[in-house]
């Protein structure tokens, strides 16, 4: 049984946001103080984290920021704030989608199922899945092959597809790529990591065209779909 922890500082809201997920199947825990989030996440094994954008104490982009430097656990930020500058924010700093307020308690639960399907597959589908990924990578040897053949890559374009290998189907912005590719962080424009990506796209477009790997997502960035 997955467990989801919800914080939420609206008490109704959030024990209405409990009982759906519970009858759903999900073990909850509730966290109504941002302060109590990171003792309350790290005293147990959390799931999905269902985490709110105004709370008090400390606010849910300070929250993801903070759970995203030690785990990778999946998080859904709710708020009520839908201005561009925040979403791009959260995805910046790691949230894995978002539910605007007001929402239907159905239409969460139906995002968690969709997340928690995407991040965390059965371990028949992580073997059919490892069976059928076109991707293997050697970082020790710097080698790569793409269904099977080995493909020849700039040191650059070698990172940028170890770091979008790692996590299939997860949205890396620009600026995140830049700063998980150049590790001794010199400054590089996103133009310049558009320029890489093309080039990669074309390497391996040129193995098999049938089946695009990497793809752009209008307006943050770009992900890989295998």
């Amino acid at each position: 049984m997955a467990k989801v922890l919800i914080v939420e500082d609206e008490i109704k809201l959030a024990k209405l946001l409990k009982d759906y997920l519970s009858q759903a199947g999900y073990e909850t825990v509730l966290c109504h103080d941002g302060l109590d989030v990171i003792d309350v996440f790290k005293r147990d094994t959390f799931d999905m984290v269902l985490l709110d954008l105004m709370l008090p104490g400390k606010d849910g982009l300070t929250l993801c920021k903070e759970i995203r430097s030690f785990s990778q656990v999946p998080i859904i930020m709710v708020t009520a704030r839908v201005e561009e500058i925040d979403r791009l924010m959260g995805l910046e700093l790691g949230a894995d989608d978002y539910i605007c307020k007001p929402f239907s308690p159905r239409e969460v639960v139906a995002r968690v199922k969709t997340v928690l399907r995407r991040i965390t597959p059965s371990n028949q589908q992580q073997d059919d899945q490892s069976r059928q990924h076109p991707i293997e990578l050697d970082h020790n040897k710097h080698q790569v092959k793409i269904y099977g053949v080995e493909l020849s890559l700039t040191a650059t374009e070698f990172n940028l597809l170890e770091i979008l290998a790692k996590e299939p189907g997860r949205i890396y912005s620009r600026s995140q790529l830049i700063d998980l590719a150049y590790r001794d962080h010199r400054i590089v424009s996103e133009r310049t990591i558009d320029s890489h990506i093309k080039k990669l796209r074309k390497k391996l477009n040129d193995i098999n065209s049938e089946h695009e790997l990497i793809h752009s997502v209008y307006s943050l960035g770009y992900k890989l779909e295998v």
